[in-house]
């Protein structure tokens, strides 16, 4: 019993699900590959681009599709408030810690970069049972739909940043300036009008089609189909956003377990890829204060912003979504992106990832294994045995109703 018990003690806690070991194994992998072989010249490559953006459609379409949407219902306004002002307080938080720490005004894009939360770690990660499904969906939401908010974010402070970092002109990054941003809003418009449109079509004509087993499985081949296209016409043209909304209607069961797979291979690869890039050299102090930076600037957005907005949720719920800092993928594209602009980024963002994901994995642990937790664990599990009847007693007998009443 004692060895069982310490065996237990010593168990990941469900915060911790065992992917973070195959992550923890191919970053290592990654580092070593890393030394060997220079990744920084396929940045600009058209493969390249495609495989990341990938990687970042499939952590969008994974962290939506698990969406609760009873429960993200009532906490809309709370998502709005999350998605706005949320990422722009964390920004601001991150990028004063920055420039007050280091008096590098291109530290102003550092913020942004890490600024959201990774929808692909979350869908990867967050199947922690100490979290309800209600929060589970609001941080699930608050992952997916702050990656707009930051590109926007990153439009104009990166233009501001450049000149006061002693540049002429503007910055490769504004991409066509506000004109850019609004193209890229009629185009996620147009691909997620197409995506409803062939789903209500298919799933119209399955209604009237025969129920058998056939049909049913061509009917969810086409279905798979159709993702697979959505999410390469957005990889191929960072139409993010389409996918984002899509894997809150785009859904069937069929669905559930591919899906799964999918989002853990991606996480796995984005692991891989950034244990490539640090190993091409990292600026350990400033990515550590950066990371450390996010962390903190979560905790303040969600315990200090959140609860105004937000309602009826436990305390349990508001400390996991205080930890819930998560980057990965998402802020590697960005940092990629920045690269060209402001020489140094990647070396400090990716280390900056490494220090948030170690803090949200330790801060877990740590939750997990606290005494005063397992004090209550413990009570209520007395508690539980104290109520159980014996086997060998009967069950009270049961008085008969007076008046139509029950004795209570």
């Amino acid at each position: 019993m004692a060895t069982s018990e310490r065996a237990r003690a010593w168990m990941l806690p469900a915060s911790v699900p065992g992917i973070v070991l195959g992550g923890v194994g191919l970053l290592g992998l990654g580092l070593v590959a890393g030394l060997v072989v220079d990744p920084s010249a396929l940045v600009g490559t058209s493969g390249y681009v495609f495989g990341a953006g990938l990687l970042l459609a499939v952590g969008l379409y994974g962290s939506t599709y698990s969406i609760d949407l009873q429960a993200v219902r009532a906490d809309v306004r709370g998502v709005v408030v999350a998605v706005t002002l949320g990422v722009v307080l964390k920004a601001a938080l991150i990028t004063g810690v920055m420039v007050l720490a280091f008096g590098r005004p291109e530290y102003l894009v550092l913020g942004i970069a890490v600024a959201q939360i990774d929808p692909l770690s979350v869908a990867a990660l967050s199947r922690s049972g100490r979290m309800s499904p209600r929060a589970r969906s609001l941080l699930a939401a608050w992952a997916s739909f702050d990656d707009p908010m930051t590109v926007l974010l990153t439009l104009y402070v990166a233009g501001y940043a450049y000149t006061k970092a002693g540049h002429e002109g503007t910055p490769a990054v504004a991409g066509g300036g506000a004109r850019g941003y609004a193209n890229g809003i009629a185009l996620n418009a147009a691909l997620l009008a197409g995506v409803l449109l062939l789903w209500w079509a298919g799933r119209r004509a399955g209604a009237r089609m025969s129920a058998s087993p056939r049909a049913r499985r061509a009917g969810t081949a086409l279905a798979g189909l159709l993702v697979v296209a959505m999410l390469a016409l957005a990889a191929g043209n960072m139409l993010m956003l389409a996918v984002a909304v899509a894997g809150l209607v785009v859904r069937t069961a069929a669905f559930d377990r591919t899906l799964d797979r999918a989002v853990g291979g991606a996480f796995l690869a984005a692991a891989l890829a950034l244990g490539l890039f640090l190993a091409q050299g990292v600026a350990l102090l400033p990515g550590f204060v950066l990371g450390v930076a996010a962390f903190g600037a979560q905790a303040v957005v969600a315990l200090g912003v959140m609860p105004l907005f937000v309602r009826g949720l436990e305390r349990r719920d508001w400390i996991a979504l205080g930890l819930g800092q998560q980057n990965g993928i998402t802020a590697i594209l960005i940092a990629l992106t920045l690269e060209r602009d402001f020489p140094g980024t990647v070396s400090t963002v990716g280390p900056a990832v490494v220090t948030v994901n170690v803090l949200y994995g330790t801060s877990h642990v740590l939750l997990a294994h606290s005494p005063r937790l397992r004090r209550t664990r413990g009570r209520r599990e007395l508690v539980a045995d104290d109520e159980r009847p014996s086997p060998c007693e009967k069950p009270p007998a049961q008085e008969p109703l007076a008046n139509g009443r029950s004795p209570a």
